[in-house]
């Protein structure tokens, strides 16, 4: 391994990792706000047709690469007065594809809820907004962190595809140094690694908060 490559790249692949990390959590973050949005509109929707548009807007997105959806915001949205960076599209495409499946997650966390428990909190008075933040969302939390832990890890990953509307993330730096290098392995060898750690750190995480949440139900 050439060490003084990483030490003439290095500036260029940390720089690549910043921006995958930006895009990664700015957008995860979004989309985990849209998908309980979804989840939530969906649960208390008062029209069919609305519960209709929700399901087509999840099957859609679900059911298209999210290569393609990228491919068509970034080049497509200038056709509707939507001009954003290759970042700005990078990170607006996260938010879009990864709300629907968080959206599924939160309403399989919704389903899990016993009707007696949230019947029973309406007979007793409490306000829909209090049921939802006493009663829904701490029992929630339990079963949908291990889903929702391993689809942020799959977010982290699909960084990569990112590369391909020119973001500066770190596989496209990664495919400059080898592209300039003539060297291969070494750089994507590096690259796993790196990918690996936000892996490791995402399931540390996930296991946290579900260990520190079981905790506080016990006590509860």
């Amino acid at each position: 391994m050439e060490l003084d490559l990483f030490v003439r790249y290095g500036p260029a692949l940390l720089s690549g990792f910043g921006v995958t990390i930006l895009c990664w959590i700015v957008g995860t973050a979004g989309g985990l706000v849209l998908g309980f949005l979804v989840a939530c509109l969906y649960r208390w929707a008062p029209l069919a047709p609305l519960r209709w548009l929700i399901d087509f807007y999840v099957e859609l997105i679900r059911g298209t690469p999210f290569m393609i959806q990228l491919f068509i915001l970034y080049y497509g949205g200038p056709y509707l007065g939507l001009v954003l960076t290759p970042v700005q599209a990078g990170i607006l495409s996260f938010i879009v594809y990864g709300s629907p499946y968080f959206a599924e997650i939160f309403r399989s966390g919704f389903n899990a809820i016993p009707k007696g428990q949230i019947e029973a909190a309406r007979c007793v008075g409490l306000s829909e907004t209090r049921i939802m933040r006493r009663i829904i969302l701490p029992q929630m939390l339990v079963p949908i962190t291990a889903p929702l832990t391993n689809f942020i890890i799959i977010l982290s990953k699909e960084t990569a595809i990112l590369s391909v509307v020119t973001v500066p993330e770190l596989l496209y730096e990664t495919q400059t140094m080898a592209s300039e290098t003539f060297t291969y392995v070494e750089p994507f060898l590096v690259l796993s690694l790196f990918y690996w750690l936000m892996v490791i750190a995402t399931s540390w995480l996930g296991g946290r908060v579900e260990a520190r949440v079981t905790r506080h139900l016990k006590r509860a």
